[in-house]
This record gives structure tokens, C-alpha cells and sequence, in this order.
């Protein structure tokens, strides 16, 4: 008994460290001299070069936000600190893994970002980056294809839905940006579920 209490102490401590320590973290996975092709904060529409998406966000009970992308089928929940991000949407490219082709781009697809609402130009920090993918494109990824980016290993799968998959880029982190630790921690609990809500 006395140490069925001491675990719920302790699970009671670090729940209250953890939500100390992720207070105001966040940070970015892209170039901060690089334009962007999207860039929205929520309620407004996400403009991209061929199709508007409208952004829905969700307080939910637990004091965190809901990120409802109806484009291509995905729900995602992020803290409450996070309420007023942006959403940014990117072009992933695939290239050839065939040396007959070279360097060639053989695929490309949509690479959503979800922004913390400190960022700025000057206050750089970790976007919440999300692949999207074709079922076709990731058969096609995971029977090396292509490949996307430098990393020796490829994306790993957040979730599907009947048309898309949602991949984590490798190495998105690796430059180690401000809020990097809470966005790790915001990914650890899994907070994307895919939905078939989709245009």
C-alpha cells in the first residue's frame, strides 16, 4: 500500500514537471531564409498554389487544441500553449534512387507544417512537419524508389487514412532549434489520428 502511494506521488511529480518544463517551448524545421508558399494562422484559409484548405481548430476538455485538416484526412492535437499556430504548407520531392536517372525529382507531395505561434523570422522554432503521401507514393518509398532528403533512413509512418499516408521526416530536428524537446514530447503521445474527412 505504502508503495502504491509513492508511485502515484511520483507519477504526480513528473506529470507537474512536465508541464512546467513545456511552458512556452516550441521551434522550426525549415530554413529561416526560405519563403514560404503557405503560411496561415488558424481561421483563415491556407492558400497553396493549387487548392485552398480551410483550417479548423478544436478547444478540447483537456485544455489542448485540435487541428482538423479536412484536405487530406488527419486530426491533430497540440497543447493549449499552441492555440494560435499557423499552418505552412511546403513540396516534399522524391528523387530517383536509380542511378540512370541521377538526382531526378520522380515524386513530390505535400509537406504540412504546423507552427508554434512564437515563431517569428527572428524567434526560430520547431515546426511540427507532417509528409503526406499517396498510398502509391509510400509503396513506392518503402520499395526504394526514391528517396527523400539526405538521411540514410527514410520517414517513419504517424498514421494512414484509405488515401494518404502521414510521415515524420528523418532528422527534422537536427539542427536542434529552439523548442525541439517539446515538439519530441507533443509527437510521444501520438497526437495524430487520421479521419476519412477529406477532400
Amino acid at each position: 500500500m505504502k508503495k502504491l502511494g509513492v508511485i502515484a506521488l511520483m507519477l504526480l511529480l513528473s506529470l507537474s514537471l512536465y508541464g512546467c518544463a513545456s511552458k512556452g517551448k516550441a521551434s522550426p524545421i525549415n530554413d529561416p531564409n526560405q519563403a514560404n508558399d503557405s503560411e496561415q494562422t488558424v481561421g483563415e484559409s491556407e492558400q497553396t498554389n493549387e487548392t485552398t484548405e480551410e483550417v479548423n481548430k478544436e478547444q478540447s476538455e483537456a485544455g489542448s487544441v485540435m487541428y482538423h485538416n479536412t484536405k487530406y484526412g488527419f486530426d491533430f492535437t497540440l497543447p493549449a500553449s499552441w492555440e494560435s499556430y499557423k499552418i505552412v504548407t511546403e513540396k516534399w520531392e522524391g528523387l530517383a534512387l536509380d542511378g540512370s536517372q541521377g538526382e531526378k525529382v520522380v515524386e513530390t507531395g505535400p509537406l504540412v507544417l504546423i507552427r508554434h505561434p512564437e515563431w517569428t523570422s527572428q524567434n526560430i522554432r520547431q515546426d511540427i512537419p507532417i509528409i503526406v503521401f499517396t498510398l502509391s507514393q509510400w509503396e513506392s518509398l518503402q520499395n526504394e524508389t526514391f528517396h527523400i532528403g539526405a538521411a540514410p533512413i527514410g520517414p517513419s509512418e504517424l498514421g494512414r487514412n484509405s488515401k494518404y499516408v502521414f510521415a515524420l521526416p528523418a532528422r527534422y530536428n537536427f539542427a536542434f532549434p529552439i523548442g525541439y524537446e517539446e515538439v519530441e514530447n507533443i509527437l510521444n503521445n501520438h497526437p495524430l489520428l487520421p479521419t476519412e474527412t477529406f477532400q
